[in-house]
């Protein structure tokens, strides 16, 4: 899915330009509170854990600000959040996933179906899109790590499945349930990620044109931008040049 993966890494350049900060470390301190709720406390032995401390350190997030999310699981008075995954379709066909966390289920669901509607999209219900989805572990490197052949060799041999490269670095994907394994080997061979997740990759494409990806863009833009949604997935695929319009 070269052509999402590439529309994901457009929507990540701009993100870091834009995205301020303190938002960005409200979403990983959620996601660690979460994490230490749902196992012990300690990253060694809470795999998930782990990956949520990892990948705040890789965004420079400060250690104290790590540490009070981890205390925070322990606060009885203190929110309780709660997954949610929503399913739908954007401008032009193309399938969306949303994982959120959320402390009120019907304020983020208000939220979500708005930015759904007001981008000329739908919601559906769980399920309607995610046939079109594979849960895999996705593991990104800066170029830095090296160049292609190098990371490919190093996938092969921590048994990943597939690695895409281009000139921003490197994305690695693996079994779901392989991914603790996979990214340490990789991190012996490459050194630290950038990010380990779990996600929804596509495996359905749906091709668009430049105009309905500017929506989509938008759209994704505006559920990312909402505090309770962590994460957004689609299946979008566009052409090389539309890619090149929408980074400009």
């Amino acid at each position: 899915m070269a052509g999402h993966s590439q529309f994901k890494n457009i929507m990540h350049r701009k993100g870091r330009q834009d995205a301020a900060r303190s938002k960005l470390f409200s979403k990983l301190s959620k996601e660690i509170t979460v994490a230490a709720k749902m196992g012990v406390a300690d990253p060694d032995m809470n795999p998930r854990l782990r990956l949520a401390v990892n990948n705040a350190r890789a965004q420079s997030m400060p250690k104290d600000n790590i540490q009070r999310a981890i205390n925070r699981a322990a606060d009885a008075g203190g929110d309780d959040y709660e997954e949610i995954r929503y399913e739908g379709y954007g401008p032009g066909g193309v399938a969306v996933i949303v994982e959120a966390l959320t402390d009120n289920r019907n304020r983020t669901a208000s939220n979500v179906r708005s930015i759904f509607s007001k981008a000329g999209g739908t919601l559906g219900e769980t399920g309607s899109v995610g046939f079109m989805f594979e849960r895999v572990g996705e593991i990104v490197y800066g170029a830095d790590a090296g160049d292609a052949d190098t990371v490919m060799m190093a996938a092969i041999e921590a048994g990943a499945e597939d690695v895409e490269s281009d000139e921003s670095g490197h994305t690695i994907y693996c079994a779901f349930e392989d991914i603790g394994e996979v990214s340490a080997a990789l991190e012996s061979a490459l050194g630290e990620a950038e990010s380990v997740n779990p996600i929804w990759k596509p495996s359905v494409p749906a091709p668009v044109d430049g105009e309905k990806g500017e929506s989509l863009f938008k759209l994704v833009a505006n559920l990312e931008d909402d505090d309770d949604v962590q994460n957004v997935y689609t299946n979008v695929e566009m052409s090389d040049e539309d890619m090149e319009r929408l980074a400009g």
